[in-house]
Parts: C-alpha cells; sequence; structure tokens
C-alpha cells in the first residue's frame, strides 16, 4: 500500500474512493469552514489552498470517486484510462509548484511530436514542437506558407507574453480581467486583437496560409469542446486558449500524465488530504443553504461559513433552489452549456498504421493526431449535430497514453483516446443508448479512412457522449468546459468565484480562466474566500 509524503493513504490506492468510515450525518456534528462540492480538481485545488490557511475544511463527492472529468476509470481489467481529460498543457505553474506536486510524484512527458494530420490525397504533415523541425516539415510540405507560419507562431508568442508573462502578471491569477485590461496589454497590436477577440479559425488560417491542407489542419484546434462551427466569429480564440500555457517552462507545449491524466486529481486529492482535509465520496449534496452550509441527499444539514461549489453552475442553480439571487441565476442560464462532443477510450492489439506515414511505431503516435475535415465539411457536419443527426464523419484527435507510459494496459497492448467533434446532444430520432454503436463506428470509420488494418486492432472501445458525461460526471449538458469558452463568456464575463447569496462561492470551470485541467480556477476561489484576492498566495 503507497502512502503520501504526510503519512495517508494513496488516493490511487482506491481508483479515487474516499468512503469515510464515520456516516455522512457525523459531519452535521462539527463546524466547517468551508464546505466544498464537488471534487474534481479545481475542487481539490481550492481545498488545499484553503487547509493551507488553516481552514477546516470538507469536499463531499456525489460520485463514487474524486477527479470529476479529470480521474482514472477501469472500464476493462488491467486498463486504466481517464473517462475525459486527456493531455496536460494549462495546468498552472503556480498550483503545481505552491502545492509541491512533484513531491507527491507529479510527473509528466512533454508531446514534442507536435500535431500530425494525414490527408486524403495521402499526404501528411508533422507540426512538430521543435521550431526548426516544424519549419523543415512545412518548408517540405508547402514552401509559400513558411513565412505565414512563421507569422502565425510570432502572434500567438506575442500575445501569450502580453497576457500571461511568467510571473505575477499573468493574467490568469487573480481577478478576471476585463475586455479594456485585455486591450490595453496588447496596445496596437491589430493580429493579436483579431486571434484573441473577432476572428474565426477558418478567417485566421486563411490569413496566415495558403495550402488548403494546413488550413485543414488547424482548423480542429479551434472549436475544442465548443459548439460552434470554425466558421463562427471568435473560434481563433479558442486555439489561443489552449496555446496559452507554459507547462515545464515551455510556452504551449502539451503532454502526458505519467499514469494518465486522472493522476492530477488523485494527487490533489493526497496533498489535500495532508493538508487536513476530509474528503469524502458518494455523498450527495440535495441542497445548498446560503450562510449556513448545506442539506445532504442522504438526510441531516452540515454547517460551514462558507460553500464553495465546483459543480458546474446549472446544477449549483439546481442545488440553491428558491435561494439563487434571481439576476444571478438569468447570468448562468445566459451560458450555453449544451455538449457537442464524444470521447471513445479505445484499446487496441496494435498502433494504427496511417496510410502516409505507415509503421506501428512512428514520431507521430508520441504526440496529437487530427483526421481533418474540409471547410465545407466542417460547417455541413456542425449543422447535421445541430439538427440531431449523426454526420458521415467526424474530426478525431487522438492521443496514446501507453507509448509513453505503458503501465495504464496489459503488456503488449495499447490505449487510444479519441475526442470527436460533432455529435448531437440529443437525437432527433432514437437516443444514445440505441445509436452508440453506430457513433462508434462513424467514429472509428473517420479514423480508419487514414489506416490500414484499422479497425480490426480494436478490442474494446467505450463510447461516452454528452448525456453520458452528464450521468458519468455530473456536467449538465455534457458541456465538458461548464459553459462555452468562446469571447463572450470569457474573462470577467465568466461567473465570479463570489456570488451574491452569502457564503456561496464558485471554483470550476464556469470561473476565470474558463476550461480544462487549469487548478488557477480552484485557487483564485480559494483566495476570494479568504480576501486575498490580489493574486498573492504564498
Amino acid at each position: 500500500m503507497a502512502t503520501t509524503p504526510g503519512g495517508n493513504r494513496a488516493t490511487l490506492d482506491t481508483l479515487g474512493a474516499m468512503e469515510h468510515p464515520e456516516p455522512s450525518r457525523a459531519f452535521g456534528a462539527r463546524e466547517w469552514d468551508a464546505i466544498i462540492i464537488g471534487a474534481g480538481h479545481n475542487g481539490l485545488t481550492c481545498a488545499a489552498y484553503l487547509a493551507r490557511s488553516g481552514q477546516q475544511v470538507l469536499v463531499l463527492e456525489s460520485r463514487k470517486r474524486v477527479g470529476g472529468a479529470c480521474t482514472i476509470d477501469e472500464p476493462w481489467p488491467g486498463y486504466r484510462v481517464s473517462p475525459c481529460a486527456y493531455l496536460l498543457g494549462l495546468l498552472h505553474p503556480l498550483v503545481i509548484d505552491e502545492l509541491r506536486m512533484a513531491d507527491y510524484g507529479f510527473s509528466w512527458t512533454p508531446a514534442e511530436a507536435g500535431l500530425f494530420v494525414p490527408f486524403e490525397d495521402g499526404s501528411s504533415i508533422q507540426l512538430w514542437d521543435d521550431e526548426d523541425r516544424c519549419e523543415a516539415e512545412i518548408r517540405r510540405f508547402s514552401p509559400a506558407d513558411l513565412d505565414g507560419w512563421r507569422d502565425f507562431s510570432a502572434a500567438k508568442a506575442r500575445l501569450r507574453d502580453a497576457l500571461r508573462p511568467p510571473g505575477a502578471r499573468d493574467l490568469w491569477i487573480g481577478p478576471a480581467p476585463s475586455q479594456e485590461d485585455l486591450e490595453e496589454r496588447i496596445g496596437g497590436d491589430h493580429e493579436a486583437r483579431h486571434i484573441l477577440f473577432e476572428w474565426s479559425m477558418v478567417e485566421c488560417v486563411e490569413n496566415y496560409f495558403q495550402d488548403e491542407r494546413l488550413q485543414m489542419a488547424y482548423l480542429g484546434q479551434g472549436v475544442i469542446g465548443t459548439n460552434a462551427s470554425p466558421h463562427d466569429r471568435g473560434t481563433a480564440s479558442i486555439h489561443f486558449h489552449h496555446q496559452s500555457g507554459r507547462l515545464g517552462g515551455m510556452p504551449g507545449m502539451w503532454g502526458y500524465v505519467k499514469g494518465g491524466m486522472g493522476m492530477v486529481s488523485f494527487l490533489l486529492c493526497d496533498i489535500a488530504r495532508d493538508l487536513g482535509v476530509t474528503v469524502a465520496t458518494g455523498v450527495p449534496v440535495a441542497r445548498i443553504v446560503p450562510g449556513e452550509g448545506v442539506e445532504l441527499a442522504g438526510g441531516g444539514r452540515v454547517r460551514a461559513r462558507h460553500v464553495i461549489s465546483n459543480a458546474d453552475p446549472r446544477a449549483t442553480l439546481r442545488m440553491l433552489g428558491g435561494d439563487a439571487d434571481p439576476a444571478w441565476k438569468g447570468r448562468v442560464e445566459a451560458v450555453p452549456q449544451t455538449g457537442c462532443t464524444v470521447k471513445l477510450n479505445v484499446a487496441l492489439s496494435r498502433l494504427p498504421s496511417f496510410k502516409s506515414r505507415p509503421g506501428a511505431s512512428m514520431p507521430h503516435h508520441a504526440g496529437q493526431i487530427n483526421t481533418p475535415l474540409t471547410k465545407q465539411e466542417w460547417a455541413e457536419h456542425f449543422r447535421t449535430a445541430r439538427s440531431g443527426e449523426l454526420p458521415r464523419r467526424l474530426w478525431t484527435e487522438l492521443y496514446f497514453q501507453t507509448v509513453h507510459d505503458p503501465s495504464v494496459a496489459p503488456a503488449g497492448v495499447h490505449t487510444m483516446s479519441v475526442f470527436g467533434q460533432y455529435v448531437p446532444h440529443t437525437f432527433s430520432g432514437g437516443d444514445w443508448d440505441s445509436r452508440r454503436d453506430e457513433v462508434r463506428d462513424v467514429a472509428l470509420g473517420s479514423i480508419a479512412r487514414f489506416c490500414e488494418g484499422f479497425p480490426e486492432s480494436v478490442i474494446q472501445a467505450q463510447v461516452l457522449g454528452p448525456p453520458d458525461i452528464e450521468e458519468a460526471v455530473g456536467l449538465t449538458g455534457g458541456q465538458i468546459f461548464q459553459g462555452e469558452c468562446l469571447p463572450p463568456y470569457m474573462w470577467d464575463r465568466r461567473l465570479s468565484p463570489r456570488t451574491p447569496m452569502p457564503g456561496v462561492f464558485l471554483c470550476g470551470a464556469c470561473t476565470h480562466p474558463g476550461g480544462s485541467v487549469i487548478g488557477v480556477n480552484g485557487r483564485n476561489a480559494a483566495m476570494e474566500v479568504l480576501g486575498r484576492n490580489d493574486g498573492a498566495g504564498r
């Protein structure tokens, strides 16, 4: 049995199950400083910071394990996968350092192979994270676009340096910036302004690239988790959001977490518990009572000065019931929260061999792989999914955890994470239970058209549509970022950690700086609770 640096049993030992030895009604016998609803990574981060400041903190999770959308599940014996989250890039360095995550075993491998995209004409491109290698690839693939690629990379770098410089001036730390704050940082950089506020992803790639294939290679990066077409205004901002991190001091880098993405949440749980936090799974909250605490679904009230919800805002609204401030209720309901993504967790007998670069152990298997759509297909398939029908093809993003970390699967086999768009939240005919196999076939077929001998190598496949994500993870609408991340819903337009209801706070992805595995949302909420909303927290 593994133990943490503080001597507690490691969360991994129980795959995130934190069953409390006492009945849940025993929690009501204590007076708590803070109750956190939901043991996702932001909730656990918030709990750790509050406990580090001397608060008595209780975390209540309705599901059987901690982690929310960033957890570890075992869908088949010997396979450990993260049902939803799949790659790390935006976890804030401040959270990693201040909570000493490395001391608890946090380790990751940069996905330096970057983005590989095959095309139906038999060509392909590998957009390496290494600048020299990427330039050489583009010079081979489309020499006329080399200057455009340099300009695109430089514009994103300027925007990152303006808004998210290393250190305390990073606008992700502390209160959410206004558009005026952002514009002041950007100054007269018109390209950066277009990327952040205005351009669709189609407009963005057409501004920088001539080759249609190179344009196609980037289009999916503007709509990740977003119920919008890359033809829609503001989608270029989605791409920048996902390129704005500095994980490991490497701008824009993403990577694979040792043990799988769920280890982020599991380690944060270890840290929080070592700081004195009580974490209990299988304890759903029925009602938030502002200024008093919570009522449990199983009966009984637990008192606390502060209640911090890591649940999505619509779920929080349901728990508040008639105690919700009407204006705040209107703000919550104005944010679109309908998912359009499907996640497949796949067991493979071998890695897929791509026709354009055949082989079962190639450099591109170590990065991320996109199966592209044309601009016309993006527009058509978005409309099809919005009408409740399943498109004939999906854009997919593929990752292979076992290339970097074979420990998550039995010897000799591989795991493949498939993130796909677009799918209907609600089918016009049938439902997800009756059409799940059809979705599986379309997703795997969208990959197979670029591969040899696929999907014959598929051993098992778990298919999670928006309603499944809602049921399994608790995200209303199956929207993975607790609400859209397009510019009208970002920065100070996201929900504030402090709500109008006395003692009630939010700490999830619905707050600034938005969605993905970031952690600083939880930190910002803790600082708000503690009255340190200037970003100071060391």
